[in-house]
């Protein structure tokens, strides 16, 4: 336990969302809330030093989303942590990337959410089981391995080569080229150059 109560921050556009939410936490004990209804307001709140958890949602109406949100408010030296809650399980990476420290889906139980605040507020990882399992797959699935080959097409992609100079510099014909990126499009799921290095790039498979 701790010696003060969890000051928590619900950062959500729906004001229903916001008020069930307010509805679950405050019948619990140590827990302190407040509410804003934009990702810019959170931030700033954050800022401000008085917030020990923010339960952020991902898609706000119009501006800053929450992903952007979590990584400018973990961006500062003892941050709040961030807790993601939406409706959402996919979109799963870049928010967990941002520096969101768990990821709950809205329909979790309230002793679930209660528990998630608990386990964030010490820094320790909250996933819902919905988000888990589509991480471990991800991570697991050997569609997101590029060969040695399929990894320098992609590289010389991202410094903007075309497929004549890729064949070029790695003595390939330029149908070959194009062979490797249809294999890369099909494994990581993309349809453009532009996408796949995208991709590529958030799994880790290649640096930019």
């Amino acid at each position: 336990m701790t010696d003060h109560p969890i000051r928590l921050l619900l950062a959500d556009d729906h004001p229903v969302v916001r008020a069930g939410l307010r509805a679950v936490l405050e019948t619990e004990p140590g827990l302190v809330v407040a509410e804003t209804a934009t990702a810019e307001d959170a931030v700033a709140r954050a800022a401000q030093g008085d917030i020990d958890v923010i339960l952020m949602d991902l898609q706000f109406g119009k501006g800053m989303g929450g992903a952007e949100a979590t990584t400018q408010i973990t961006a500062r030296p003892g941050a709040p942590r961030v807790l993601i809650v939406t409706t959402y399980d996919s979109d799963t990476l870049p928010a967990i990337e941002a520096g969101a420290t768990g990821y709950l889906l809205k329909d979790a139980p309230p002793e679930d959410l209660a528990a998630a605040v608990r386990t964030a507020f010490t820094g320790r990882t909250t996933l819902a089981p919905a988000v888990a399992d589509r991480l471990m797959n991800r991570l697991r699935a050997p569609a997101t391995s590029l060969t040695r080959r399929e990894t320098e097409v992609l590289s010389l992609v991202a410094e903007g080569l075309s497929n004549q100079t890729i064949g070029q510099r790695l003595h390939l014909t330029e149908g070959t080229v194009k062979a490797h990126l249809a294999r890369i499009y099909a494994k990581l799921g993309t349809d453009s150059r532009t996408a796949a290095v995208a991709t590529a790039t958030d799994l880790g498979l290649i640096r930019r």
